[in-house]
């Protein structure tokens, strides 16, 4: 813990600051990348995942569910083909374009 001064508008705030571990990597891909990403629409947190790796899927089919700003959005398969990797699981949180699966 370190102790810091700082002024804010001519006001003197003493403040404490703790350094905390660096986050956690990203989860590894459960299988190898595919040719086609599946990619984060919008910040959000994943809340279900609804295909593995292996399954075939159509242009369409639901691969997992996305919840942002309190509504469940379902992320889809932009093309047919097989699911290659899953690259998150229940439960993380996404950014806006990270990579969620891909397909072959």
């Amino acid at each position: 813990m370190k102790n810091y001064r700082i002024t804010v508008n001519g006001m003197a705030y003493d403040v404490a600051v703790e350094e905390v571990a660096a986050a956690p990597a990203a989860p590894a891909a459960s299988g190898s990348e595919g040719a086609v990403k599946v990619a984060a629409p919008m910040p959000g947190k994943i809340l279900t995942i609804k295909a593995n790796v292996g399954q075939a899927v159509k242009k369409g089919d639901v691969i997992m569910i996305l919840e942002a700003m309190k509504m469940e959005n379902e992320i889809t398969a932009p093309e047919a083909g097989t699911v290659a990797s899953i690259n998150v699981a229940a439960g993380d949180n996404v950014e806006s374009g990270d990579t969620l699966a891909s397909l072959n």
